[in-house]
């Protein structure tokens, strides 16, 4: 689709200040794309160069004349590279401002513009153009009584000593053993990854958790601890893994690489024992205090669970006639946007760090398929959000913070200030916005009660590294010091 916008000669709000005289062409270029030609007119630009000279008059020091007082070629001609640099950087500000306010163009990234390829000419219009990623235009579905399921079910005592075995391994003691590895010890070891026979990374020293599966960040290598059972340091394992097809490294997807472990060492998990000192560590007066601490974590992640399950039903049923399509570029920007808001989400539900990783690498490893579909909602919920005016209050990010300052220990203060640092703030606005827009979403929806199904146990680890090497360091440390750092 194309609209020439043509002479574009709008009012101003105040009635004396000048407007541009801009020819605009507008023009689709994808689902999330605009490519902008924009002319100014001569006459503009000569208003522009005159305020430049005058204010370079009022300033300019030439021997022989005062100043004010310099002739304007003379200006022109001792001052041309900064009158034109001066000149282009207004032009453009000028008529970007004004295009934003004319036009219905709503930018999620900043315009792509060469600047240095561009020459403000002498005489006669100045033309230039650039592409910009906009929000995608679409009729949103009708949100109102729509159905979902809903689980409800009591917390268990499997889930409760699941969790309670996981909690205790964070903070466990590592012994080295002469014995053979086997499975729920840990290793250290060196690993080398090969490709067509080339070596395309290696890494050094990784302690690493013998579990069933081991998530690379880009990869996922099932039967781990099998594939490491009766090992002993001066040992090595060689396992094949296949690269994810989420991998940014195109010419990797779908690859297979040989990964060669060399063990170095052999620990023994040493669980420690629940006595007065360890549980005042915890900030627990009691074994029963801490007992109470474990089981509210379960309860926090079974609403988690559930909250989840209702959202995704939530976020199907309003996304599914989104059909249109997002640029790769787009979605590889966003990427760290989807994820950061994940893990704020696992972290205010009390998940352990081990388990945080494991769901990161999870998403690292279908980076453009969640990230493509969480845009999706994200457009969804957003125009939801505007719609029915719902605002995210500095109350709303207060109350979160300090939810989370009750569950790690760590101050209201130093967490802010981490996450203003890092930018989660931001995505904690967005985030909680989002979820009063599903909330208001599940204000009018039916509910249907189901069992619930069982909190998971834990049976991967996971490193925070890709195979390719190319992908980002983790970001668990922007929003938790929960459990033991690595």
């Amino acid at each position: 689709m194309s609209s020439d916008a043509g002479q574009a000669v709008a009012e101003s709000a105040d009635e004396n200040e000048p407007r541009m005289s801009l020819q605009v062409k507008i023009s689709d270029v994808g689902a999330c794309k605009k490519h902008v030609a924009v002319t100014v007119s001569e006459a503009d630009i000569s208003a522009i160069r005159d305020d430049a000279l005058s204010d370079l008059s009022e300033k300019a020091q030439v021997p022989g004349f005062r100043v004010g007082k310099v002739p304007r070629a003379l200006l022109e001609k001792r001052f041309k590279t900064e009158i034109s640099g001066d000149i282009k950087q207004k032009v453009l500000l000028a008529s970007l401002e004004q295009l934003s306010d004319e036009y219905q163009i709503e930018p999620i990234s900043e315009p792509k513009i060469d600047v240095d390829s561009l020459d403000i000419p002498d005489s006669g219009d100045f033309h230039y153009e650039f592409e910009v990623e906009v929000r995608p235009d679409f009729d949103l579905p009708d949100y109102a009584g729509i159905k979902i399921n809903r689980s409800s079910g009591d917390q268990t005592a499997e889930e409760y000593d699941a969790y309670k075995e996981q909690f205790l391994l964070s903070y466990a003691e590592r012994v080295t053993t002469d014995d053979a590895a086997a499975s729920g010890d840990s290793i250290i070891c060196n690993i080398a990854f090969t490709h067509d026979g080339k070596v395309i990374r290696e890494v050094s020293s990784q302690n690493l958790d013998l579990k069933p599966q081991l998530n690379f960040q880009d990869a996922v290598l099932d039967g781990f601890d099998a594939i490491m059972a009766g090992a002993k340091a001066g040992d090595s394992r060689e396992a094949s893994i296949m690269i994810s097809l989420q991998s940014p490294v195109v010419e990797m997807r779908g690859e297979k690489v040989t990964a060669a472990f060399s063990v170095t060492e052999v620990q023994h998990l040493r669980i420690p024992v629940i006595d007065k000192e360890f549980c005042e560590r915890l900030g627990a007066s009691s074994e029963e205090e801490l007992d109470g601490m474990l089981r509210s974590s379960v309860s926090r992640q079974m609403e988690y669970q559930q909250r989840q399950e209702t959202r995704r039903q939530v976020l199907d049923k309003i996304t599914a006639s989104a059909d249109w399509d997002l640029p790769e570029s787009l979605v590889r920007q966003q990427t760290e946007n989807a994820l950061r808001r994940e893990i704020l989400e696992m972290s205010q539900a009390g998940f352990t760090r081990e388990q945080i990783m494991v769901r990161e690498s999870q998403i690292r490893q279908d980076a453009l398929v969640t990230t493509r579909q969480a845009l999706k909602e994200h457009f969804v919920l957003d125009k939801i959000a505007t719609k029915e005016g719902i605002e995210c209050e500095q109350m709303d990010i207060d109350r979160e913070l300090l939810m989370m300052s009750f569950q790690n220990g760590e101050p209201v203060r130093r967490i802010r200030a981490r996450m203003v640092k890092s930018g989660m703030i931001e995505n904690l606005e967005a985030q909680l916005r989002e979820r009063k827009a599903v909330d208001f979403i599940l204000q009018t929806a039916t509910f249907e009660e189901v069992t619930r199904k069982p909190v998971e146990k834990n049976e991967q680890a996971s490193v925070r590294f890709s195979i390719c090497g190319s992908m980002s360091s983790s970001l668990i440390d922007d929003t938790s010091d929960n459990g033991e750092s690595e």
